[in-house]
């Protein structure tokens, strides 16, 4: 009776961190020292609620166990303080994704905004609504939590992630009204609103095809079937190639995050290959993405097969 009971409590926590798992694992930090104040708890204060608020939010309506979570990390860099309790500076965002059967983890996104500007009062609830804005600071974190959950989403079905992309969107849409930068189309061409509008965008399907094929038919079988995986990704590059081509806009952000996540991800990849493939994906990659030709060239020198 007494094993029986001992097994029903370990049974129910284990049942308890499943149902009560979110979907996030977000390690968040804020770093405030260019800002001239001697009150250093306000700082840690906001690390902490930001902490909870995108780790112990429920953000899909999906069950994840507690190492299924998303693993994400969010960097605040406070640059200026408006107001008493208004801040300015940038966030750095980056999210993994596992590889089957492996350790390895693969970035997914790796993303720096530039335009962030929220107001935080210590003891003041970080309240979010789905149908409304409330805060620039919630705001922008919900908008980023959809985002990485969208493209966790679509690395394991094809166009899984949309429901969360289309969040992303309301969220932007909600946000049109207020002072802060980062949300309008006319602010700039590389902003939130650009980022969405290209994810949602069908001219861009190729790239979200990309993120399913190249990980759960490339990278999820590296580990038993590498030179499969390879070829693999060898034909998924080719859907880069093909936005590249047809250029559906100018800055083409959403073509650039895929290169900011994966460039030396890809060298990796590769650099165990056969020469004729190394050639080809070379090739393919310096064409789609220049500004790292020099990092893909390192492809061709290294020693493979």
């Amino acid at each position: 009776m007494r094993g029986y009971r001992k097994y029903l409590i370990i049974s129910l926590i284990l049942i308890s961190n499943i149902i009560n798992a979110q979907e996030l694992n977000c390690r968040v930090q804020v770093v405030w020292q260019q800002i001239q104040s001697s009150n250093k708890h306000i700082f840690e204060s906001m690390q902490k609620d930001i902490y909870e608020f995108l780790n112990n939010r429920k953000w899909t309506d999906n069950i994840f166990s507690t190492d299924e979570r998303i693993e994400c990390n969010i960097l605040i860099n406070l640059t200026e303080q408006l107001s008493a309790d208004e801040y300015k500076g940038t966030m750095q965002i980056q999210s993994n994704r596992p590889i089957f059967n492996s350790n390895f983890n693969s970035v997914i996104f790796n993303y720096k905004d530039n335009d962030i500007q929220f107001r935080y009062l210590e003891f003041q609830p970080m309240d979010f609504s789905e149908n409304s804005f409330i805060s620039n600071l919630t705001s922008l974190l919900a908008y980023y939590a959809y985002i990485i959950i969208g493209l966790d989403y679509d690395s394991f079905s094809l166009d899984g992630g949309t429901l969360y992309f289309q969040k992303a969107e309301k969220v932007v849409t909600n946000a049109q009204n207020t002072q802060e930068k980062g949300w309008k189309s006319f602010e700039s061409q590389k902003n939130r609103y650009w980022l969405i509008e290209n994810i949602l965008n069908p001219k861009y399907s190729s790239i979200r095809e990309f993120y399913y094929r190249y990980h759960r038919n490339g990278m999820d079988i590296m580990s038993e079937k590498s030179t499969d995986g390879r070829t693999e990704i060898v034909e998924d590059l080719k859907l880069l190639q093909k936005v590249f081509r047809e250029k559906p806009s100018q800055f083409m952000n959403f073509l650039q995050i895929v290169f900011d996540a994966k460039s030396d991800e890809f060298v990796n990849v590769f650099s165990e290959s056969y020469p004729d493939e190394k050639t080809r994906v070379s090739t393919i990659l310096k064409e789609v993405d220049p500004t790292n030709s020099g990092k893909y060239q390192k492809i061709i020198l290294s020693d493979g097969k």
